[in-house]
């Protein structure tokens, strides 16, 4: 009997320890950013195509003010609502005394200074993609926006959601840096890929998840229930967007569709910002757009 005692024992130990291994919070490999120098205008660039303020800025906010990364904004989900954090250069409430390991670990890993896993409302999954010299030219950018004291308001989950230990179980299955679609025989594809699949994180609105809020990546862009449960996102599948690239193009510089309808909701913000970006992003999205399988 005492010896069933210790093998049992020694069975929970085990599987305790593979618990904590699975859940642990892993850094980003920053070994390589530091020889870097950040391009601040590039760096602009990649703050627009990410849609930073979309999420950080003041859902009120307007021309400058959506520069001050106050947060507050909130993301209805299946799992609670998510309340985007305070991202300005304050020391105590943002992001400013943060290091540029910091900064990368938080973007592609979903991981905090303090080593606490970030819920996946924030969208790691996608920026995990994100090159070295895009991260730290994007750090660069931050650090010419202003600060701002509102302090970060808390999330609205339950359990047990609201342990975040157990998102190291969801990174375990879902976070990875593999592209989506493999082939892309041309520059301006490769660049339409990079925009969709990991900088605008297309993906993350409108390609269907699964029960633990993974994407579903074999219905890449087949569209998805709107998380606010106020009906659907569209698919972007050739099957079922039939617009032609310059179609999609436009939409994205002026938010009009080719039947005369407009851009409204979330899509609005996303408009805006590819409004800001070159003919020649809009276009590479178009192209990849219309490259999609199915």
């Amino acid at each position: 009997m005492r010896r069933g005692l210790i093998w049992s024992a020694a069975g929970l130990a085990a599987v305790a320890a593979a618990g904590l291994f699975v859940t642990r919070a892993v850094p980003d490999e920053t070994d390589g950013l530091a020889a870097l120098t950040g391009d601040v205008a590039n760096g602009e660039v990649v703050f627009i195509a990410s849609g930073c303020a979309s999420c950080h800025a003041a859902d009120d906010a307007e021309g400058d003010a959506k520069r001050v990364l106050t947060g507050g904004h909130r993301l209805a989900s299946d799992f609670g609502t998510f309340v985007a954090p305070n991202i300005s250069m304050d020391a105590t409430h943002g992001i400013g005394d943060w290091t540029l390991d910091d900064f990368a670990t938080a973007l592609r890993a979903g991981v905090s200074p303090d080593g606490q896993h970030y819920y996946p409302a924030f969208p790691y999954a996608s920026y995990a993609g994100m090159t070295d010299q895009d991260v730290v030219d994007l750090w660069a950018f931050m650090q010419t926006l202003p600060a701002d004291a509102t302090p970060s308001a808390p999330h609205d989950i339950g359990f047990p959601f609201n342990i975040r230990r157990a998102v190291g179980v969801w990174k375990t299955l879902y976070l990875n840096d593999d592209w989506v679609v493999t082939d892309v025989p041309s520059p301006e594809l490769e660049r339409g890929r990079y925009l969709v699949e990991v900088l605008a994180h297309c993906g993350e609105c409108h390609t269907p998840r699964d029960a633990l809020g993974g994407l579903d990546r074999a219905a890449w862009m087949a569209g998805a229930p709107n998380p606010s449960g106020r009906g659907t996102i569209p698919a972007l599948t050739p099957d079922e967007l039939t617009w032609s690239a310059a179609d999609v193009a436009y939409y994205l510089e002026t938010g009009f569709t080719p039947d005369f309808d407009s851009a409204g909701g979330s899509m609005a913000d996303v408009v805006t910002n590819f409004a800001q970006l070159s003919a020649s992003d809009r276009q590479a999205v178009a192209a990849y757009i219309k490259a999609l399988p199915r």
